[in-house]
């Protein structure tokens, strides 16, 4: 339980960075993307960047322009949320959104089937009572850093199927 409860916890830290913290895969070698090449909604979107376009690195065009395009595929609600986490991502220290980029690098890098898990255990983590959840995260401050890495490192345990 301890080691969902973790999993959960850094999931939710790590998706307050998630549309800040990507980067392109370290195989493939971005190219330069022309303003011309943006959709007029995104050259709306990042209309303060068209003086420079050209002389930004072609992993922020296309950080940028991935970036723009799930901003307009989002609901006014899905913009809404991204607005805050963005909020809160500013207001934080450096050294904390470093810990956040980490923490989201290590998420990808973990096979598909277990990110599932991961993503699963957040939200049932979101679904607890908010008083469930302070206790789970006073339980892990309580914990010894071995008993944190057993915790994560042991199996999770099967969940029964309710009918």
């Amino acid at each position: 339980m301890m080691r969902a409860s973790f999993l959960c916890v850094s999931l939710f830290v790590a998706t307050a960075n998630l549309a800040f913290a990507q980067s392109p895969p370290a195989a493939e070698t971005p190219t330069p993307r022309g303003w011309q090449s943006l959709s007029p909604e995104q050259q709306r979107l990042l209309k303060n960047y068209q003086d420079t376009w050209g002389g930004l690195p072609a992993e922020r065009q296309q950080a940028l322009a991935r970036g723009s395009q799930r901003w307009l595929s989002m609901t006014p609600e899905q913009r809404a949320g991204a607005q805050q986490r963005f909020g809160q991502w500013r207001t934080m220290p450096p050294e904390q959104r470093q810990e956040l980029r980490q923490r989201w690098q290590q998420f990808k890098s973990l096979p598909p089937e277990q990110q599932q898990r991961v993503r699963e255990s957040f939200q049932r983590f979101r679904r607890m009572s908010p008083e469930r959840r302070q206790e789970l995260r006073r339980q892990w401050r309580q914990m010894s850093p071995e008993q944190r890495r057993n915790a994560i490192q042991r199996p999770a345990a099967p969940r029964p199927r309710l009918r």
